[in-house]
C-alpha cells in the first residue's frame, strides 16, 4: 500500500529505539533502573483520584472540544495565582489532551512556510511541522549562553517565512530556564513578522534551586503568543492526559475551530479531576521536594563517574556532559550493560551530541541503588 511519504522518511521515534534496547537488555538478564523516558512515576495525589471517581457518570457522553467552563476557570485562577496574569477563561483558555497532541498539530492551524524549533529539543514539534508540510528551521541553543537561543541571529528572510516558533523553558532536555527579556524579544519578533510564538512550559513547576521559572504568560501583551502547560509533571498525572493552551484570543478561536475535527478533548471525568489539581498547590510542593531529593541521591555518584553537569536548574532532568567526551550513544549503551538507563543526547537533535539525559523518575530507593551501580 502507499503510505504518507513523510511517515516513510522518518526514522524510528528515538524512545521506541530505547525501548527496544531495554527489552534486549532484560532478555539478557539485566535488571534495569530506568532514567530514560521522562514519564513521571509518582503517585497521583489521593484527592485527585477521588475527584476523578466522583465525576464518573452512569451515562457517558462525548466531551466538548472547548472543555468545561469550570476547568477553563480553574486554569485562569491558577495563572492568576502563579503569574499574576489575568486571562479570560472563555476566550483565552482551551483544555487539551496533555501537551504532545497540541505541539504536533499546531503547525496545521497556523500559516507560514516554516516552523522554528530549538536544538537540542523535544522532537515532536519538528515532526508535527513535517507532517503539516512545513520546512523545519533548527535554532541552536547555545551552551555558553545557558542554552538560550540567539534570536537576533535569525535573518529577516527566515523570520518572514516562519508561521510558528517553538520555545520550551524550562527546557527538555537541558533543564535551562529563560529570562523574561528573551521571552519579550521573541514576542516582539512574533508580532513584527506575524508568526506565532508557542511556549511549551510543561516543566514550569519543577525546579531544583533559585527562583520559580518565568512564563510568557507574564508578558502582558499576548498578541501572537500562546503558552502550553500540563498536569503530567506538575501533578504526576501523565496517564490523565490533561493540559491547556492559553494566550492570544485569535489563535484560541482558531484552535476551537480546528479541534472538533480531531476529537482530542479530555474526558469530562478527567477534566473534573483536573480542576481539583489546578486548585491545589500543596501536592505540587511535595512533588517538587521529592525530585530534589532524588537529584541529591544520584548526582554525587554521577560526578564520581566522570559526568559533568551541563544543564540548568529546572525540570526533573539532569543534562550531563559525558565522561572525557565519550560518544553519547556509546555511553548510554555502556551504562545499559550495568542496568542504568539514560537517554543519549543525540535523541534531541544535533545540539545534544556529547551529552546524556537522566530523567529523575525512578523512586528515591531506585536512585540510591543506581548510585551504587555507578560507583561500582
Amino acid at each position: 500500500m502507499r503510505l504518507n511519504p513523510v511517515l516513510e522518511s522518518l526514522g524510528t521515534y528515538p524512545f521506541v529505539r530505547l525501548d527496544e534496547a531495554k527489552a534486549a537488555a532484560v532478555a539478557r538478564g539485566i535488571e534495569l533502573i530506568d532514567f530514560g523516558i521522562g514519564e513521571p512515576r509518582e503517585e497521583t495525589a489521593p484527592f485527585i483520584r477521588a475527584a476523578l471517581a466522583d465525576a464518573l457518570d452512569p451515562v457517558s457522553t462525548y466531551p466538548k472540544a472547548v472543555g468545561l467552563p469550570a476547568l477553563r476557570a480553574a486554569v485562569a485562577r491558577w495563572v492568576a495565582r502563579r503569574y499574576g496574569a489575568d486571562l479570560d477563561p472563555d476566550t483565552q483558555v482551551l483544555p487539551t489532551l496533555g501537551s504532545k497532541e497540541v505541539i504536533f498539530s499546531m503547525a496545521q492551524v497556523v500559516g507560514g512556510e516554516a516552523v522554528g524549533v530549538t536544538t537540542p529539543g523535544y522532537p515532536v514539534a519538528a515532526r508535527g511541522a513535517l507532517f503539516a508540510g512545513r520546512e523545519v528551521v533548527e535554532i541552536p541553543l547555545d551552551p555558553a549562553a545557558g542554552f538560550l537561543p540567539d534570536l537576533d541571529a535569525l535573518d529577516p528572510g527566515t523570520l518572514s517565512r516562519l508561521g510558528l516558533l517553538w520555545l520550551n523553558f524550562p527546557n527538555n532536555p537541558t533543564g535551562a530556564t529563560v529570562p523574561p527579556a528573551v521571552l519579550e524579544r521573541a514576542a516582539a519578533l512574533a508580532r513584527e513578522h506575524d508568526f506565532v510564538l508557542a511556549c511549551d512550559e510543561a516543566y514550569s513547576e519543577l525546579w531544583f534551586s533559585g527562583d520559580p521559572p518565568a512564563s510568557a504568560l507574564q508578558l502582558g501583551d499576548l498578541t501572537n503568543v500562546v503558552v502550553l502547560n500540563t498536569l503530567s509533571k506538575r501533578s504526576s498525572m501523565p496517564g490523565y492526559r490533561s493540559g491547556f493552551v492559553a494566550g492570544d484570543p485569535q489563535l484560541i478561536a482558531a484552535l476551537k475551530k480546528y479541534r472538533p475535527n480531531v476529537g482530542v478533548a479530555p474526558q469530562e471525568f478527567v477534566q473534573r479531576a483536573s480542576i481539583a489539581a489546578w486548585d491545589d498547590e500543596q501536592h505540587v510542593e511535595a512533588v517538587r521536594a521529592r525530585y530534589r531529593r532524588k537529584r541529591d541521591l544520584l548526582w554525587p555518584a554521577l560526578q564520581d563517574a566522570g559526568f559533568r553537569d551541563a544543564g540548568g536548574p529546572a525540570s526533573f532532568f539532569l543534562w550531563l556532559a559525558t565522561p572525557e567526551g565519550e560518544d553519547d550513544e556509546a555511553c548510554a549503551v555502556r551504562l545499559l550493560e550495568h542496568g542504568v538507563v539514560c537517554a543519549p543526547g543525540a535523541f534531541f537533535g544535533a545540539g545534544g551530541a556529547g551529552h546524556v539525559r537522566f530523567a529523575l523518575v525512578p523512586t528515591p530507593e531506585a536512585c540510591e541503588a543506581a548510585a551504587h551501580r555507578l560507583r561500582r
